[in-house]
């Protein structure tokens, strides 16, 4: 057949092009012109249509054969050259300036979360993990959210299949936790919590929490004000100011929200604490005693305290962030600040 003459013609030239290619671009060349979407071989697959029924099997092999070959020979032939150039590289002057490898360093959330973690963890708090996929019991029921909460509710809450949720919280902890352990209990936890709030300058539909608790007999009001004021005074500085708001929250009972004096204008007042010269960092409280019932730990004995805060906040006002979503956009040109 005239055209497997010709294939195999083309075959021996395509060969003897990329064997005396004496470099990558001179390759390259000859990939295109043979593997391209215009090249040879595809020109030669479009002919097959034009083949005589009882010859096109044969003449397809031929053709796949060919472009096997090529396609072989481009590799090695690539490899080669690579290799060549690295030991021109490895042989090169010792003496001149090296290529500066930039060192990366941790997110400034990440940084955020292991100081909070690690003043914690000096004054006794033991740090843990807890699943971020969780049931309504332990997301609602056992921390005394009613069921027509409407924290429960689909815009409030991302719900899965199979009657899993989000969480929404990281309090979650807390139940976990006293479920398989205990009193006397000091822990911390960090994690990721999910709402599907609107994203904006302020909200995120993910963000990162820290719960910690105590449980133990006698812990009273005066211990959390002054686990937290001893976490500010080691976080924000020495002369930091602290005030405790009543508030109210279904896992605590009293309730406070906490807020310390704005760092950033002193207490005067400025648009990053709203003109309030306050900034609010957590909520606190202690447990509720309904709360000590689901987990079987006997409420007339023992009393304990909690406390949340959001990462992203205190990261935010620890390095003058004004926007949220700048902690979830892998600028670099914005990581690189930190």
């Amino acid at each position: 057949m005239k055209l497997l003459e010709k294939l195999k013609g083309m075959e021996k030239t395509a060969l003897k092009e990329i064997i005396e290619s004496a470099n990558l671009d001179e390759l390259e060349t000859s990939r295109v012109k043979y593997l391209g979407r215009k090249g040879v071989i595809t020109d030669a697959i479009k002919g097959i249509k034009n083949v005589a029924k009882k010859d096109k099997p044969r003449v397809g092999q031929f053709i796949n054969k060919i472009k096997q070959k090529i396609t072989v020979l481009i590799a090695e032939k690539e490899c080669s050259f690579r290799e060549e150039e690295q030991a021109r590289f490895e042989n090169d002057d010792v003496t001149l300036p090296g290529i500066r490898r930039e060192i990366g360093h941790k997110h400034p959330l990440i940084k955020t979360m292991e100081d909070i973690i690690e003043i914690f963890t000096r004054m006794g708090f033991k740090p843990v993990d807890s699943p971020e996929v969780e049931t309504e019991f332990y997301n609602f029921e056992a921390l005394n959210i009613p069921e027509d909460h409407p924290s429960r509710e689909t815009f409030h809450t991302f719900y899965v299949e199979g009657g899993h949720l989000l969480r929404s919280q990281t309090s979650t902890t807390q139940i976990r936790i006293m479920e398989r352990h205990k009193p006397p209990l000091q822990i911390i936890h960090a994690g990721k919590v999910y709402r599907p709030d609107a994203v904006d300058a302020s909200h995120s539909f993910m963000f990162y929490q820290i719960e910690g608790f105590m449980v133990d007999e006698g812990i009273a009001f005066s211990d959390l004000k002054g686990v937290l004021e001893g976490f500010a005074k080691e976080y924000f500085g020495e002369d930091v100011k602290m005030r405790f708001r009543p508030h109210y929250f279904p896992f605590t009972e009293p309730s406070a929200e906490v807020d310390i004096a704005c760092f950033i204008c002193g207490g005067k007042g400025c648009r990053v604490c709203s003109y309030k010269g306050w900034l609010e960092i957590l909520g606190a409280g202690m447990i509720n005693p309904r709360i000590f019932e689901f987990v079987k730990i006997d409420p007339s004995k023992y009393t304990g305290f909690a406390f949340g805060m959001g990462i992203d906040r205190i990261c935010m006002l620890k390095y003058g962030i004004d926007d949220i979503r700048l902690l979830y956009e892998n600028d670099v040109r914005f990581l690189r600040q930190f």
